[in-house]
């Protein structure tokens, strides 16, 4: 799949997120937010004005998102930006529940956010045996390497892939390469390695 059939997915099936920011006393906070609308430019969610989580999405700029449905998730954390009114009766179109919540000229006490660079990944468990994994990117955010990756010191023992849970490893190779797209991030293979060129991506 791609970008925007996750973002798509993540609005119009999951809708429900758990989003995260830092409260006033510097611990993290979550609550439940719907996100309510997508394009290319990224997801759209609203709060009211006169809520502390208002206040901490001025001030921060930046959340980190959660949904899960049907065992398939996606999680987003990037930055954020108030686009005060803009979209308003597009999302009150698309979401009618919200004029019961804010009827007639209430939602007036709403503004607008738009997750506009985020980085994050999309995970589905739904078929135990064959999990799969994805990246999503919105913006200019740049991808974080997760996962691990085999080194050049790889003499094909095979170990590794008899201790993947998954059997994501391709050993008619040498080095062996891990599929990045089923991978769990277990550890099971860079722990078994005799030679030590199993390595956490990125370090």
């Amino acid at each position: 799949m791609e970008r925007n059939d996750y973002l798509k997915m993540l609005v119009e099936e999951m809708h429900s997120t758990t989003m995260a920011t830092i409260g006033a006393d510097g611990h993290p906070q979550t609550r439940v937010i719907d996100m309510m609308l997508w394009d290319e430019k990224g997801v759209y969610f609203l709060t009211a004005k006169g809520k502390a989580f208002y206040a901490q999405l001025m001030e921060q700029g930046y959340v980190a998102i959660s949904a899960t449905k049907d065992k398939k998730a996606v999680s987003l954390r990037g930055r954020i930006q108030n686009t005060h009114s803009e979209k308003l009766d597009e999302i009150f179109e698309k979401n009618p529940y919200m004029q019961k919540i804010y009827p007639g000229d209430t939602r007036a006490a709403l503004e607008v956010f738009r997750l506009y660079e985020a980085e994050g990944e999309y995970f589905d468990i739904s078929d135990p045996s064959h999990i799969v994994r994805d990246t999503i990117l919105i913006g200019g955010a740049e991808q974080s390497m997760a996962g691990y990756e085999v080194g050049n010191e790889c003499i094909g023992c095979k170990l590794c892939f008899a201790v993947c849970p998954q059997k994501c490893i391709d050993i008619t190779r040498i080095p062996v390469v891990i599929d990045q797209h089923q991978c769990l991030h277990c550890g099971r293979c860079a722990e078994t390695c005799p030679k030590g060129t199993i390595r956490k991506r990125g370090q």
